[in-house]
Formats: C-alpha cells, structure tokens, sequence
C-alpha cells in the first residue's frame, strides 16, 4: 500500500513539471515560417535594467542569442549591382518593455563615409514585398517602415516606402543608431519604442510576430565612384521578428501550491495508515 502511494505521488510530481514544462515552451512558440537548419527568425529577448542602446560593443550583447541571414546583390529595379561585399548579416535584440536596441554586425574590410545599412518592417497586415513594398507579381505590395542609417553623419532617419522610387523621410523621426568599425566588423545598434502610435511606423508587441528585412551598402570609392549606392545594395528577403513576451511567473506559484498539497496528502495518508497497522 505505501509503495502505491509513493507511485501516486511520483506521478502527481511527474504531472506537476510536465505542466511547468509545456507552459514555458508555449510562450517561446516558434516563427509563422517554414522552420529550417538556417535562422529564420529574430527574437528580441526581455531583460530588466538598461539596454545598450548607443553602445554596439557593450559586453551585455555577448550574452544574446544571435540570428545570421545570407545576403544577395538588389536585382529587382535599376541601377542594379551584380557582386556586393556584405554577404551575410548577425542580428540580436533587445527589449525592456517599452523599448527596443537592435544590433546588425557585418563584415565589410574598410571603414568609409559612404557605408550604409538598414533595417526594414512591413507595415499593418498587407503583403508587401521587401523591395520597398513594391507591388509585384503575387504581391499585393503595400507600406515598409525603413531604419537607416549612414556612417556619414552617424545618424538614424525613420522613413517609409510603398514601391519603387515613393522613399520618404518621416516627418517624425522615432530612431536613433549607433555605429562601430573595427577590424574589418561593422557593429550597428538601433533603438526605439516597441510601439511609437504613427500609422507610418511598424508598432512592434510583445509575443506578435512581425516581418523584417535588412541592407548594407559599402561606400568604399573604386575609381573614383562609390562602390555601392542606392538600389545598388546587398539585401535579404523577409524574416520574422518579434518581441519576446515576459515570462508568466504565474505558473510557478501553482506548482508549489501542487508540490505543498501533494506532500500533505501522501503525508496524511501514511500517517493514517500506520496508525492502522498499529492498532
């Protein structure tokens, strides 16, 4: 009878963590994309204190799980380029709750004026294609919110797009980067509001999923001319990110209500049944 009670209570326990466990596997639900050996996705995870927003070396990067996205030459509209130099992209995030750091790092051999990237986000729930919301084949096309940013004057514009050659400049300007060269790495933190109220801007909540893109533009003067500028670029398709939601803690409060009343149960049973025998 004891050894059957043991076995009851083992399972309660059992029962107990299998809850724990899938409940904290649900809140890190995997991208709305077709999940392979290469990154898919960009997950920007939560921590309490400040962010490194205008630091691209802080050592709290280190610690942040990195995505890599596979870059090509821009083909879809002239003046085209047919080799770039940044061939792949390292991307992590970060968030507090109301605010985002996101870093680009990438490799390109020297440090020029000209040198360029950015990041962009499909706008609202209409299809856009990643070429600046062009309307294409199969494509509805539709608003991009685009982050960019020139080593030239160090600075961030938030701009919109919704196809070819409609590039726009916001009128409110809601981010802001930092920029660092070192041995051949570029290292580009981007900051802002998860969610900033402009209909221009992609509004980014904790736990939705949303599409992002990114560019690079190496600046370096061959023969007299840049290197890469414009719609010459290297670019991705469109990836998912989001902003990790926080940790429900509320799950851990009903497993040590379940441990507490598992163990009182085994140990008033026990007890009842020993004093049985010993009657």
């Amino acid at each position: 009878m004891l050894n059957s009670l043991r076995f009851l209570s083992t399972m309660t326990f059992v029962g107990i963590f299998g809850i724990l466990g899938y409940s904290i596997g649900f809140a890190s639900d995997p991208p709305p994309a077709n999940e392979g050996s290469t990154s898919v996705s960009v997950r920007m995870y939560q921590v309490e204190g400040i962010l490194p927003v205008d630091d691209p070396n802080s050592p709290q990067w280190a610690s942040v799980p990195q995505s890599e996205f596979k870059l090509a030459p821009q083909v879809h509209w002239p003046e085209r380029i047919q080799e770039v130099t940044v061939k792949s992209v390292k991307v992590k995030g970060l968030h507090d709750g109301q605010n985002l750091a996101i870093l680009v790092e990438y490799e390109d051999p020297t440090e020029d004026q000209k040198d360029a990237a950015a990041v962009e986000f499909m706008v609202g729930d209409k299809k856009a294609h990643f070429a600046h919301g062009q309307k294409m084949l199969q494509v509805e096309g539709g608003p991009v919110n685009i982050w960019f940013w020139k080593k030239e004057n160090g600075k961030a514009l938030d701009m919109s797009a919704k196809g070819f050659k409609t590039l726009t400049t916001q009128d409110k300007q809601d981010v802001q980067a930092t920029g660092s060269w070192s041995g051949g790495i570029w290292k580009v933190v981007f900051t802002r509001a998860l969610k900033t109220g402009d209909e221009e801007d992609v509004q980014l909540e904790p736990g939705e999923w949303r599409s992002v893109a990114f560019a690079f533009w190496d600046g370096v003067v061959v023969d007299g001319l840049v290197k890469e500028k414009g719609s010459q670029k290297a670019v991705s398709s469109w990836w998912s990110i989001r902003a990790e939601p926080s940790a429900d803690n509320s799950i851990f409060g009903w497993v040590i209500f379940g441990l507490a009343l598992a163990a009182g149960f085994e140990f008033v049973v026990v007890r009842n049944l020993r004093k049985g025998q010993s009657a």
